[in-house]
């Protein structure tokens, strides 16, 4: 239980060996999920995106691919992941159209006002205090920019529960749950979307 513990936990920040073998899962493991969440994105062309918790950088990619005309930033906590991500899209940092840095959600270094997209999959789990760092969020938004948050966990299916128990630092929040904070934060026209099948969810939101 404690290598399996030890491993689990590098969900939350890829550390050391065992950071490196998350990470070689993330990409390929979150696929389906991140996939299913780009499909309840508004239908608009956003300038400038910045993706949160960015992980291995598969998500990054594929903003670049749905948004051709975007540069996108790719935001981690975790150093481990931030090479991970700069290794995964290096021709479109290169291109010019990418970024990838190491930064905090609950400050984040970026300008005010920069951004029309955020988007943060399965990552907010462990954010330290939704409405503080949804609040830097909705700071880095331009007025009228979106906010979507997908994630695995609904806040109720036993699965998910049960790894809230292993992983230091989690928190399973339900739509309900994340919903509320947005708009504590200062966001409006919340909407949630519950997977027909699955317990996955997304919550988007307008500054």
């Amino acid at each position: 239980m404690g290598l399996a513990k030890n491993f689990f936990s590098q969900t939350r920040k890829p550390e050391g060996f065992l950071g490196k073998m998350m990470l070689g899962t993330m990409n390929a493991g979150h696929a389906k999920l991140a996939d299913w969440g780009f499909t309840r994105l508004p239908a608009f062309t956003p300038e400038r995106v910045v993706d949160l918790g960015c992980g291995g950088g598969r998500n990054a990619g594929e903003l670049l691919k749905a948004y051709p005309k975007a540069h996108v930033t790719a935001v981690d906590y975790s150093e481990l992941s931030v090479e991970k991500a700069k290794d995964f899209n290096k021709a479109m940092i290169a291109a010019g159209r990418c970024k990838v840095l190491q930064g905090d959600v609950s400050d984040l270094q970026l300008p005010a006002g920069m951004f029309d997209l955020a988007t943060a999959f399965e990552t907010v789990y462990f954010w330290p205090g939704l409405e503080k760092c949804f609040a830097q969020v909705a700071k880095v938004l331009k007025p009228g920019g979106c906010f979507m948050i997908c994630n695995e966990s609904d806040g109720t299916d036993p699965t998910s529960l049960k790894f809230e128990k292993i992983i230091d630092g989690m928190k399973n929040y339900t739509a309900e749950e994340i919903g509320a904070a947005l708009k504590t934060a200062g966001f409006s026209d919340v909407q949630t979307d519950h997977h027909p099948s699955r317990p996955w969810i997304t919550v988007l939101a307008k500054k």
